[in-house]
């Protein structure tokens, strides 16, 4: 196994994505703290990583309260012995939808920003120091393809993903030289219960169809096929593994080929 004996946290371990990238890594072996704010969904995934033989350990965590965080990293800590091997930066929110950027209200565009981007600042904030003591660890952030190219209609997603690129990319060169490797997979469109949502949004201001929403983003993806969670934990895997040994504040876009 690529991870075995390995300990992890996984934020927006909940559902889609954070599901399935909790899972995926628990198969290789590893041991999860799965944290979010809502717990019922969490324990949902905690028991079938269980049922691979590998410990979950739920706590509820909001990522934008530096206390909550703090606080989630020490349990880690405690139940893991000191031991933080890998860190997914996943939980995050979309914003405002085929909205122009005079519409937005002030007060949307700020919790965007603040989930996504000190949603991903303050875990490795607190899980840095136990990295650093062990002269080891792996940080995967979740950005986006947003984050890669503008993203019309979608001010505040986008400014929020660009700026998860700037996290990797600066603390990547802060901690190379204790062997801690930084990375961003950035996936387009997953097929998820968000995107749905996201779907449905666009239909009713455009008034389109749903199937007309969804058609338009596959028409636009090289591969002509929309990602699952599971391509995108594939990638998290890689970057959380010694394959990915010599690679750091770099992005991953796993989008069909959306941002060529």
């Amino acid at each position: 196994m690529k991870l075995e004996n390995r300990k992890a946290i996984v934020t927006g371990a909940a559902k889609g994505m954070g599901a399935a990238i909790t899972t995926t890594l628990a198969r290789e072996g590893a041991d999860i703290v799965l944290t979010a704010r809502d717990t019922a969904a969490l324990e949902e995934v905690a028991a079938q990583v269980r049922l691979l033989d590998r410990e979950a350990h739920v706590v509820a965590c909001d990522v934008t309260n530096e206390e909550q965080v703090r606080d989630m990293v020490a349990h880690a800590l405690r139940v893991f012995d000191n031991q933080i091997d890998i860190l997914v930066n996943v939980a995050g929110v979309t914003g405002p939808i085929e909205t122009p950027v005079q519409d937005i209200a002030v007060e949307e565009f700020t919790d965007v920003i603040m989930t996504n981007q000190r949603g991903t600042f303050l875990p490795i904030k607190h899980v840095v120091p136990a990295m650093i003591a062990q002269n080891g660890g792996k940080i995967v952030n979740i950005g986006g393809t947003s984050g890669l190219r503008g993203y019309p209609m979608r001010t505040s997603y986008s400014a929020s993903k660009w700026a998860v690129r700037g996290i990797t990319r600066t603390v990547a060169l802060e901690l190379g030289k204790h062997n801690i490797n930084v990375n961003a997979v950035c996936p387009g469109i997953v097929e998820t219960p968000r995107m749905s949502k996201l779907c449905e949004a666009k239909a009713k201001v455009r008034g389109w169809t749903v199937e007309q929403v969804y058609d338009e983003y596959v028409q636009e993806m090289a591969l002509k096929r929309v990602t699952t969670p599971q391509d995108v934990a594939n990638a998290v895997l890689f970057m959380a593994s010694d394959d990915a040994r010599n690679i750091t504040g770099q992005e991953l876009a796993v989008d069909g080929g959306w941002d060529v």
